[in-house]
């Protein structure tokens, strides 16, 4: 990754040479590289002319290069309905823009599909810089009001894409979740900024589910929901240097809610602030039989700036008492440490582990806790729990 940056410059270089003199094929700056500028096939940078096409042709073009292709996305504002960039391609392709991607004014142009901006069946992309401005206040708004609506869209999904590395972009208003990375394998997100307001419903910042060797490294989520999410048969996830605030926080689940579940392991988060969200770090699953579980996850390194629940367990998940009232989890949660978490507690409970009393949560640990709540030790309290604790512990462990 080092050389990323240094890649950046060419690409934005040599894109610019190309706009300049008018091709859109192989660039005088390099013979071995197809660049695909969106404005020579169509697209125009007013914020109001539908590029659609435009940048459909664009992929189309880089895609079946028989060289690795960038599609550039010069400064400016480039309305977008659904959009679908579908594979395989051919080689590698790189998505740089440098300008605005928006949504349509009136949500409903999204309809039912449940995205806005999709890649899937990729092998080998990178995307990154630029901007995304999905509108998605109508939306929420709608919502609201209790009327029937769409079933909304998150901004950017990535479905079946290995080898991924997104960099470098923000997102603004999403209708639903910003970004979405769903069954894919080797994946870098990073220095990306998502950014919904605290009372938007369901803006998740980044979703991972059934995917395997995702980092997530350097980025800055505020929210009206999870900062991450981090769903069902995911592996080897590690997430450092994260800014969370406002927003849910960073949570494993919900999980459990069917039967058949592959579970989470093997997942780390270090070096992360957490700022007046509603939880720290969480796990969270459903009241109802399971064979999932969750194992080998480490928290550390971590402060949090008056957050509501910044260390909790909660398998007893149902929300409106519906499909779960009488049952308990049978997610099966083991090998958990909590590491140097510092900081402050905007309720008097900083740590909280209500886990299932048909599968105790096994090997807790804890190592240099200091929450405190209203400059006085917060308290703690513990259910259904096995584990060990260790070093300064503020407040005082339930274990």
């Amino acid at each position: 990754m080092a050389t990323l940056q240094a890649r950046r410059s060419e690409i934005t270089s040599s894109s610019e040479l190309a706009q300049r003199s008018g091709g859109c094929g192989l660039s005088n700056a390099g013979p071995t590289t197809a660049y695909n500028n969106v404005v020579n096939f169509g697209a125009k940078a007013d914020g109001k002319s539908d590029c659609t096409k435009a940048f459909l042709k664009a992929w189309e073009s880089a895609c079946t290069s028989q060289s690795p292709a960038t599609i550039y996305v010069p400064k400016g504002r480039y309305l977008l309905r659904n959009t679908n960039f579908r594979g395989p391609c051919k080689r590698k392709v790189t998505f740089q823009i440098a300008g605005t991607l928006v949504a349509p004014e009136d949500y409903r142009a999204l309809g039912n599909s449940g995205y806005w901006i999709l890649f899937n069946h990729v092998e080998n992309i990178v995307v990154s810089g630029g901007k995304l401005d999905a509108k998605g206040a109508a939306f929420w708004n709608c919502r609201r009001s209790g009327k029937t609506c769409p079933v909304g869209a998150r901004s950017m999904t990535f479905n079946w894409v290995n080898n991924l590395v997104v960099s470098g972009i923000t997102s603004v208003n999403s209708q639903l979740g910003h970004l979405v990375i769903n069954t894919c394998k080797n994946v870098v997100v990073k220095n990306v900024k998502l950014i919904a307001p605290d009372q938007s419903p369901n803006t998740d910042g980044i979703h991972v589910e059934h995917s395997t060797g995702v980092t997530i490294n350097g980025c800055t989520l505020q929210t009206g929901d999870d900062c991450i999410s981090i769903s069902d048969a995911t592996s080897n996830l590690f997430m450092s240097n994260i800014k969370c605030g406002p927003g849910h926080g960073v949570s494993i689940g919900s999980l459990g809610k069917e039967m058949e579940e592959q579970g989470v392991e093997n997942v780390t988060l270090t070096n992360a602030i957490f700022s007046g969200s509603d939880n720290g770090v969480r796990i969270k699953t459903w009241a109802r039989p399971s064979k999932g579980f969750v194992r080998n996850v480490r928290f550390q390194n971590i402060i949090m700036d008056k957050v509501e629940n910044p260390i909790i367990i909660d398998q007893n998940y149902c929300p409106n008492n519906q499909g779960c009232p009488g049952q308990t989890s049978g997610i099966k949660i083991s090998q958990i440490t909590y590491s140097n978490i510092n900081g402050t507690s905007a309720t008097p409970e900083a740590v909280t582990f209500d886990c299932s009393p048909s599968s105790p949560c096994q090997g807790i640990k804890l190592q240099d806790i200091n929450l405190n709540y209203n400059d006085k030790a917060a308290t703690s309290s513990c259910k259904n729990i096995e584990g060990t604790s260790s070093g300064t512990l503020v407040p005082e462990s339930c274990l």
